[in-house]
């Protein structure tokens, strides 16, 4: 295993600093935790926005808090949800009397996990809310579904919302509706290899790739030979293209990087989609190319495709101040 570590115990600590101190003026660190927190007190009468879970998907999540995003982030160690206490830190910290609205991604221990720190919160009094993210289309049924790269276009829409002045209630049904127009799928060219264990999450033939990973080093639906570039995304579109709403021609798409790929093939994967959905009679208003939900050092991408409407654009371009990346 070749790795850029010092001490692998200290790896989520030793990132959580390195992140602040490039952007100490919009971030903090919570005392004695792993949350990163858009610094200073709560806005009152600000909802509060929370997501996070296991490390190793960088940026996601620390990199998307700030304003118009996140207020809270929780890091866990690699792959491995955050601890009740820690989410309730957040919480706490997110909390300006108006309510906190969680971003949790479908992973068993996630989403016990902050069920918990919502029940724990609730004790004193606090507001809390929430919405499970299920995007990814390689799991038949949709209950058991991943939350993959899609869930950064939930932080987007209800970060936006949140900054606006929305409340807990409003938030809430937009994120029960966005969700279910959230398709994901992805792809490995290469399997990444978790540093606390130095292991490859799945084995792949020089000439293989795999169809339908999660972002833990899952394996996907199945191992095929390579093919051209063209020939791989027009699966995966075709397999999007299944599960959107029929009734839908305008979206968002995110070619996303899960780590080791670079923007000469993501852009290279772009040019394609982009004509193929456009043959399919889809109009996509906004496309977004780069790393935004990795897997480690996994080489491959995913694609997403969001049904928009005009509010949803409008949550969609306004303006962030995230940490710099």
């Amino acid at each position: 295993m070749k790795k850029i570590i010092n001490d692998v115990d200290l790896i989520i600590d030793q990132m959580i600093d390195g992140l602040l101190k490039a952007n100490g003026e919009i971030l903090e660190r919570l005392e004695d935790s792993t949350v990163v927190a858009r610094k200073g007190p709560a806005r009152e009468g600000k909802v509060g926005i929370i997501s996070g879970g296991g490390s190793g998907h960088e940026p996601a999540h620390a990199g998307y808090v700030g304003e118009g995003m996140l207020d809270c982030a929780i890091c866990g160690s690699i792959f491995t949800s955050p601890t009740p206490d820690q989410i309730l830190k957040a919480i706490e910290k997110a909390d300006s009397g108006s309510g906190v609205f969680m971003v949790i991604k479908n992973y068993q221990g996630d989403v016990m996990n902050f069920e918990i720190a919502q029940e724990m919160a609730e004790m004193q009094d606090i507001k809390v809310d929430s919405i499970i993210v299920r995007d990814d289309i390689a799991i038949e049924n949709y209950e058991d579904r991943r939350g993959v790269a899609g869930t950064i276009f939930v932080h987007k829409v209800l970060g936006a919302m949140a900054e606006e002045g929305k409340s807990l209630e409003e938030i809430k049904a937009k994120a029960e509706e966005i969700v279910q127009n959230i398709k994901t799928i992805g792809l490995a060219t290469k399997p990444c290899t978790n540093p606390n264990d130095g292991k490859e999450s799945f084995s792949l033939e020089e000439d293989e790739i795999e169809m339908g990973i999660g972002i833990h080093g899952e394996e996907g639906i199945k191992k095929e030979k390579i093919q051209s570039a063209d020939t791989m995304s027009k699966e995966m579109v075709d397999r999007l293209l299944e599960e959107i709403p029929k009734d839908k021609k305008d979206y968002a798409l995110m070619v996303n990087g899960m780590g080791q790929t670079t923007e000469m093939e993501l852009y290279l994967v772009n040019n394609f989609v982009s004509d193929y959905l456009k043959e399919n009679s889809l109009d996509i208003k906004r496309t977004y190319v780069g790393n935004y939900m990795t897997s480690m050092d996994m080489a491959g991408f995913s694609l997403t495709l969001f049904a928009v409407d005009d509010q949803i654009l409008k949550y969609l371009d306004r303006e962030v101040k995230v940490g710099r990346r």
